[in-house]
Parts: C-alpha cells; structure tokens; sequence
C-alpha cells in the first residue's frame, strides 16, 4: 500500500512540473516562481558561528555587504585637474595645516533631502580626515520625509516656500532652497547629537520692515537678531558658543521675518559636508529659480571648496527635456557656481539608475536615462569639472531591478529612492573615488618634491 495517496503524489509532480517548465521554455520565463539553485540552501540546516544573539545573526545574514573596503573602486573622471582645490582642503585638514577645515557643498534632489548617500559620505570622510561640525541644515521639515543624520527639527507656525514650488519669484531661497516666513509664535527648534559644536551660523532676509528673532543655545538666549534693513540682501548672525549645547532654538519672532537655515560647525581641523537637498528638485532649480546673485552670495559665505551638482533622476523621464533643455541648463550652473566662488573645485555628479517595469516583466531602466548620464559627462569634461559616473559605478542598466528583488531590498517600490542600506553602497563608492582622487594627488605632491631635490642635485 502506498504511504501518500495517489492524488496527492500526482499533484506534488504536476506542482514540480509547471515550476520547471519555465526554466526550458522561454516563453514561460515570466512565470517563473522557484530558482532551484536555493533548494540545497534551503536544505541546509546547519547552525552557523555567530557572536552575539541570535537575531543579530539573522540581521547580518540578511544585511547586504555595504562594507567600504568590499565596494569595487570606480574613479572619478577629472582630466582638467580640478579637483585640486578640494584635495589641497583635505591635504590641510589631514595634516593640520592652516585652517584646515574643508567644506563641501551637495546639491541634489529627494535622496539628498532625506541625507542618503550624502550622510554616508560626510562619517566616512570625517572619520578619515576630522569632524568640523554638521554644515548647514534647514530650520524647520518642508517636507515630513526631510531628514539630516544626527539632528532633529521641530517647526511651528512658519509659512514655507520651496524655491522648486513657491509663486514667490523673486529667487531668494537662501543656500538650501527654502524660505520660512515667520511671525509671532513661529518657533523653530534644532536638536543635534553632536553638541560639541562651537559656533553656529543662522541665515535669514535682511529687509526693510523686517522682524527680528531671538536664537537660544539649550533655552539660554544667545542673541537678538534684527533683520530690518535699508536694502534687501543676504544676512548672516554667527555666534561662538560653548560645546555642551543639545538644542538650538529659534523663537520670541516681532514682527514678520524669512529665515532659511542653520550652519553648524567646529573650529578645529576636519570636514563640513553639507547635504542641500530639496524635494522633486532638478536642474532648473539652480539655473533658473535660485536668483544669480543671492545664490553667489549664499555661495560665497559658505566657501566651498567642494561644489557637487547632482541631478538628473526626475529629468529622466522627460525625454524632451533631455533632449532640448538639460544640456543648457547644467553649462549655466557650472558658470554660476564658477562665477561665484572661481577657486572651489565643482564635480557633476551622475544619477543613479532608475527603474521602471517592462512590457516583458523586468524591471529594466527608464530610456534617456543613459542619454542624460552620458550628456553631463561631456558636459562635465568641455567645462573643465569631475565627473563620477554613479549610475555605471553602481551597476549600470537595471541595476534597481537587482537592487529590488535583493534580500532585504535595497531601493522601494518606485524603483528610485535608495533604501538606507542601499544608499550606503553610493556613499561608499562616493567616497572611495574621492579618495582614491586624493591619494593620487598626494602621490603627485611626493613625486613633485623629488623632482625638485633631483633638479637641484644636478646643478650641484
């Protein structure tokens, strides 16, 4: 007698027929359901060494390898050597030379909102060459998803304007976008991790008729700031405080005022990263919303020695704008920034991959997407910039297919925005082709210095 019914083993070797017919049959390839290269995987039972408890053990299992040292190196392209700036910035910060603090400014759209990729880079970079403080971040959340690693923001009663989707025109949008109009009642709180900052920079509107505020340092009042003011300009109250200082607040507004951020920073030698981010941005935003000259003069007072351009994830899917407006658009930003601050090094930055579902059921990547990465490339190399190639350093085509269907997955389900884990990875090839740059140039100053000492060795 049999031990398992007829129709039971019948159905079990029906099931295991139509989950291999897929595997031989191409037609059937998008109703795949089983992989049976995993079934000895799923098989074995065997307990693994670990350290810790057993959900730890889990959680690196399940963790992709986001480890900087396993990341392949894919170099940044700079043939007009103008990087320079910025690898001077960190050979002064890593040797403690001067002022010694290198400061880097990151534009780009939502990822850099929320500080993916950015957050990852500015603790790789400050552990490598020092921590000079946080850099800039926006008073309040225009958005809920708005986030900086290590603050926290709580905002009240203020009237927000995003520079992208404001009918305010007039292009004063400060170093990160957004305008916060307050009145009395409008509070504006900044808790960071790190309290060892030493001093800290508010940014606001000097106007006529303008309020004032009054900025305090864990509910001591640091200052009063007045930004009434004959002509219409840039204003910046900077204050040296005491390390010890966990919240930042901003409150006891008179009369009507527009704020814009926060800088936050140390004396001592190390990096600033300042991720400048704002939602559904692109290139249009710096090229035609931002005013030339309020913009140059944010740019100025941050002076940076690192100007990232990051764009192209929401123009992707406007093949139109690619084709007519892109190129343009990015040669005018690289001549404001240029213009602005001529001795920072600017570095145009690919988007990464973006998918979308295939008639064939794949997930493959949107169309003018290569188009656009291979636009800002040669954009990048006729004006004289870096450029890093994130979408082919990540994978190239169809990598948010891979990056979906991963174990845990590294990017959500409208295939463009990074999970952490996954914006980890960019931010370790990010970093590791600006080190990779860096060592070069050290390697250039070393065989500079012996060629020198050999030149004057022959005259002897």
């Amino acid at each position: 007698m049999s031990i398992y019914p007829n129709k039971v083993v019948l159905t079990i070797a029906t099931l295991a027929a139509l989950m291999t017919v897929p595997d031989y049959i191409p037609y059937f390839k998008d109703y795949k359901v089983l992989d049976w290269s995993f079934v000895p995987k799923v098989l074995d039972f065997a307990a693994r060494a670990h350290d810790g408890s057993p959900l730890e053990a889990e959680q690196l299992r399940l963790r992709p390898n986001t480890d900087v040292n396993a990341t392949q190196l894919f170099k940044l392209q700079d043939p007009s050597n103008n990087m320079k700036a910025f690898y001077k910035a960190l050979f002064n910060s890593e040797t403690k030379q001067g002022e010694g603090i290198t400061r880097i400014l990151h534009y780009g759209d939502s990822p850099t909102t929320a500080d993916l990729i950015t957050s990852d880079t500015r603790a790789l970079l400050q552990k490598q060459f020092g921590d000079a403080g946080h850099g800039f971040v926006l008073i309040g959340k225009p958005w809920e998803w708005y986030n900086h690693k290590g603050v926290e923001l709580e905002d009240s009663g203020w009237e927000i304007e995003p520079a992208s989707k404001s009918n305010i025109k007039d292009g004063q949008f400060g170093l990160g976008g957004v305008s916060f109009f307050g009145q009395p009642g409008s509070t504006a709180s900044i808790r960071v991790k790190d309290d060892t900052h030493s001093w800290i920079e508010v940014s606001y509107l000097d106007q006529p008729g303008g309020g004032s505020f009054v900025l305090y340092g864990d509910k001591s009042p640091i200052a009063k700031v007045i930004t009434s003011n004959a002509t219409t300009k840039p204003g910046f109250a900077a204050y040296a405080v005491n390390p010890g200082i966990s919240e930042y607040t901003i409150g006891q507004v008179e009369g009507r005022v527009r704020l814009y951020g926060v800088r936050l920073g140390r004396s001592n030698p190390g990096v600033v990263y300042s991720s400048l981010g704002v939602n559904g941005a692109y290139i249009s935003l710096l090229a035609k919303m931002f005013g030339e000259e309020h913009w140059a003069a944010q740019l100025r007072r941050a002076g940076p020695h690192l100007v990232v351009i990051n764009y192209g994830t929401n123009e992707s899917v406007y093949p139109s704008f690619v084709n007519k407006t892109f190129e343009r658009e990015l040669k005018l930003v690289i001549e404001r920034v240029r213009k602005a601050v001529p001795e920072s090094s600017i570095l145009v930055m690919s988007p990464m991959d973006r998918g979308q579902h295939m008639s064939t059921g794949e997930i493959g990547t949107v169309p003018a997407l290569a188009k656009l990465v291979t636009m800002e490339q040669t954009v990048a190399t006729e004006n004289n910039c870096a450029f890093f190639n994130t979408f082919e350093a990540m994978g190239g085509p169809g990598t948010m297919g891979r990056w979906y269907q991963s174990e845990p997955r590294l990017v959500g389900a409208d295939l463009i925005h990074p999970k952490p884990a996954g914006a980890k990875l960019v931010g370790n090839l990010l970093y590791k082709a600006l080190l990779d740059g860096y060592t070069r140039y050290k390697m250039d100053l070393v065989r500079e210095k012996y060629s020198k000492v050999g030149s004057s060795e022959e005259k002897k």
